[in-house]
């Protein structure tokens, strides 16, 4: 395994950064090759799709783990081809990889509220199309950076939130989560990017809304990041720690926001692999093509 494991961490690593610059944030893909896409959302101005990638050997009847993965943009801009590499590389960890697209103001004229409200029912529909998808839906990891990092949050929270759907609720809680840059306060007081929330930063800002009992949760980030500062992942950590929830923080000394160096690529993916290991999530070896 520790072979084929380095084989691909790069790529892995890279697919959960918080996006290419290379990356067209106007247009919308409507496939991405080596995908399955379906629609999950159907709204406005355009309807919702994710892209599942699956692994080789892949069966309706596998019941395997999945991991679902939004991008990040700050709430503003955006593709799901940001998460391709995520999704093919959870393929390769044996598990069924989701790339979500969700509306964002660049694309789609929206506020960040649209946001949470697709990030929840993309977990809704996964979870309704199962069998279809050949997961355990009480088995899905969710995953994000920046931006994504709080929709991820917003999949483990009971409660509607404002904007969206009580019957696009995701139908359990995410067997984990894996937060990069995570974006985790947007109150009026003392978070970021409010404004973006149509009235209702507080009211969306996962941080001050967490329930009791969270996922386990898997957190990176960069204690130099001028995007989303460090003391925002600590505030983090805090209240999920103060309720009893395993919440493990990696400090990337020196780290901007993201993860942007190949060393803490691979460092990040043998932590997230440990991470499975503990939760029982990951199945099989890891693949080397």
């Amino acid at each position: 395994m520790k072979s084929s494991l380095f084989s691909f961490v790069l790529l892995f690593g890279a697919g959960l950064a918080v996006g290419s610059a290379q990356d067209d944030k106007l247009t919308t893909p409507d496939t991405l090759p080596g995908a399955e896409t379906f629609i999950y959302h159907d709204v406005e101005p355009e309807v919702m799709r994710l892209h599942v990638f699956k692994p080789a050997g892949w069966t309706a009847a596998d019941q395997r783990p999945a991991w679902v993965h939004f991008f990040g943009g700050g709430f503003l801009r955006g593709t799901p081809r940001q998460s391709a590499s995520a999704g093919r590389n959870a393929a390769k960890l044996g598990m069924v990889g989701v790339a979500v697209d969700y509306r964002v103001r660049d694309r789609h004229q929206t506020d960040a509220s649209a946001c949470v409200a697709d990030a929840r029912a993309a977990l809704h529909w996964v979870q309704t199309h199962a069998a279809e998808l050949g997961i355990d839906p009480t088995r899905v990891i969710v995953s994000g950076s920046s931006a994504g990092g709080h929709l991820a949050l917003w999949t483990a929270i009971t409660h509607t939130p404002w904007g969206s759907d009580p019957a696009e609720a995701p139908l359990f809680k995410p067997a984990a989560l894996i937060l990069i840059s995570a974006a985790s306060d947007t109150s009026e007081g003392s978070g970021q990017r409010a404004d973006r929330f149509a009235g209702h930063g507080r009211d969306l800002s996962p941080q001050h809304q967490l329930d009791t009992t969270m996922p386990p949760v898997l957190m990176f980030h960069g204690d130099a990041d001028q995007v989303v500062p460090y003391h925002y992942a600590l505030a983090l950590k805090e209240a999920l720690t103060a309720t009893g929830n395993d919440c493990e923080l990696v400090t990337i000394p020196g780290g901007g926001h993201g993860l942007q160096s190949e060393e803490w690529k691979k460092e990040a993916l043998i932590r997230q692999i440990a991470f499975l290991k503990k939760l029982k999530l990951l199945p099989g070896e890891v693949r080397s093509n």
